[in-house]
């Protein structure tokens, strides 16, 4: 009895520590200290960007700093012990803060696989193996938290890429965000930003994945040939339609209205230009060296009262004649077969799955090619449990992302109409939203395009200015958005052909005005033109244009 009671005490101690220790990360890095010496950085001549052990900007935190714009970066840390990630729960977390936005680049994580034994880390490139690769990616198009997982098939032993179909966007901001991706025994993998679920997915569902871990059954026989006469038209021409006789397919689109008469009070006697009155000659004008002066020319300001000016053509009209080239009428193809495709046949690269047989994390690397400096990394973790994920973001991130937060805000009042607004942030997250809905993926790019052209013209900013100013016309700008947004959505989706621009009459016709872009012209343009003034210089006195004033 007493031999128990003793007992009892280490039993709830053992207890204790057990729960302590489930309670702790697999791997934190806060990078509190400097990560010269924990961290391997590459050794491969590609990665010249320098990483820095630097504060949060306003904040007294530290990070691992990309300090360089345009460069290639890679960095690493092997873990004490691999991490398996096939019978219980991972969480996988880290903080990124784009200090200076993300125009082109990656902000995200790979976690490498275990490497052979005579590997070394600072032979850490964009070609070392890893598991899982998580985080921010933007660039043109690209706009997404990647999660992707490399999988090895049992039958072949290659590694396949398996890419999360349609990931969160990434935030439009210069904060601190949080990204986490927990992994659960039961296949599903859910993406949370900022806490925030974004993305729930199941490692072994097609729906999710692309391509799907488990391979299709079957797959088209690639041996198998379409045969020489199998027809796949579902129309032909109707080889027994003969073209009419009265059909004339050199019948002009358009003749002249011979119906039209001339608008009274036209001023036939009258140019369209005349003289500019209020034009002098330049003091310093050389007959001989510019050659006879002219007066600049000016709209004739008696045209602009009366119907026109100058010899009076008759316009153009839709010949009732036209029918333009002849072509037989389609019918339906008697030898139409369908569209061919070869036969299925069993997929020798298909197995069974009742889990992923993923491979263990055994380091953490940083490999990535940006366009900006200002990255910065913090609090990366690896957990078996999700709580401590959360209570890390709490206590890490929240207090800086509030502190953050609140300084946009004012910096925000302070700029005024010079930046965005808070306003046309949410609206901007709005929009990102709806390029993210599943079913239209295939436009995200088209989408984001739009979004981009939209918000870029000041005329809108004003007005959400307005609406932020002004509550009661707040809903009427965002019908007027959505309007806008859904109206180009439809256009995108449906298509439509433009229609054929109306020829104008001749008396109408003017010669177009040259456009900035033309005047630009291409480098190769302007130095022939260049040389080409050259030539003309040494060859006769420069002359000044008739309208040079």
């Amino acid at each position: 009895m007493v031999g128990g009671r003793a007992l009892l005490p280490l039993l709830l101690l053992s207890a204790l520590l057990v729960q302590i220790r489930a309670s702790d990360p697999l791997f934190y890095e806060p990078f509190d200290e400097s990560f010269e010496g924990r961290w391997v950085l590459s050794g491969k001549d590609d990665y010249k960007g320098v990483w820095k052990h630097e504060k949060s900007d306003g904040h007294e935190d530290y990070g691992l700093l990309v300090s360089e714009k345009a460069k290639k970066y890679a960095i690493i840390k092997e873990l004490d012990e691999p991490v398996a990630l096939k019978d219980g729960t991972v969480v996988l977390q880290f903080e990124v803060r784009l200090q200076n936005g993300l125009e082109c680049g990656g902000a995200y994580l790979k976690y490498i696989r275990p490497q052979d034994a005579a590997w070394d880390a600072k032979e850490f490139d964009n070609e070392t193996p890893y598991t899982i690769m998580f985080g921010p990616d933007k660039c043109g198009s690209t706009n997404k938290v990647h999660f992707i997982l490399k999988h090895k098939n049992p039958k072949t032993g290659k590694y396949v890429e398996h890419h999360l179909k349609f990931p969160p966007s990434v935030p439009y901001d210069k904060l601190s965000h949080v990204y986490t991706a927990i992994l659960k025994p039961d296949n599903e993998v859910r993406i949370l930003v900022d806490g925030e679920e974004k993305k729930k997915a199941n490692f072994l569902s097609a729906d999710d994945f692309e391509p799907s871990l488990i391979p299709s059954k079957t797959i088209p026989d690639p041996d198998d040939k379409k045969p020489e006469d199998w027809d796949e038209r579902a129309k032909i021409p109707d080889p027994d339609a003969v073209k009419p006789d009265d059909w004339d397919e050199d019948a002009p689109m358009e003749i002249e209205d011979e119906e039209a008469t001339k608008p009274e009070g036209w001023l036939d006697d009258e140019p369209e230009e005349i003289d500019d009155p209020e034009a002098n000659k330049p003091e310093d004008w050389d007959d001989e060296e510019d050659g006879e002066w002219e007066a600049p020319k000016i709209d004739n300001p008696k045209c602009e009262e009366a119907p026109g000016c100058g010899e009076w053509k008759r316009p153009m009209k839709q010949n009732p004649a036209y029918k333009g080239k002849w072509h037989a009428p389609l019918i339906d193809n008697p030898n139409y077969k369908g569209i061919w495709k070869p036969q299925e046949i069993p997929n020798p690269e298909y197995f069974e799955l009742d889990k992923p047989d993923s491979d263990p994390i055994a380091a953490i690397g940083i490999e990535i090619w940006t366009m900006q400096d200002g990255i910065l990394f913090d609090n990366i973790l690896i957990a078996d449990d999700e709580k401590v994920a959360s209570s890390i973001l709490e206590k890490t991130w929240k207090p800086k992302y509030e502190v953050e937060k609140e300084k946009e805000k004012a910096e925000e009042a302070a700029a005024g109409a010079d930046g965005l607004s808070e306003f046309q942030k949410k609206i901007f997250d709005v929009l990102y939203k709806l390029a993210d809905i599943p079913f239209l993926e295939p436009y995200k790019t088209k989408i984001i395009v739009i979004i981009c052209d939209f918000f870029v013209f000041k005329a809108l900013t004003d007005v959400i200015e307005k609406g932020e100013k002004q509550p009661n016309i707040t809903i009427g700008i965002l019908v007027s958005i959505i309007v806008v947004f859904v109206t180009v959505l439809f256009k995108i989706l449906f298509g439509g052909k433009k229609p054929a621009a109306p020829v104008k009459p001749v008396a109408e016709v003017k010669k177009p005005k040259a456009t900035e872009s033309d005047a630009a012209g291409s480098s190769g343009d302007k130095e022939d033109e260049k040389e080409e003034e050259e030539k003309e210089g040494a060859a006769a006195p420069r002359r000044r244009s008739r309208r040079e004033t």
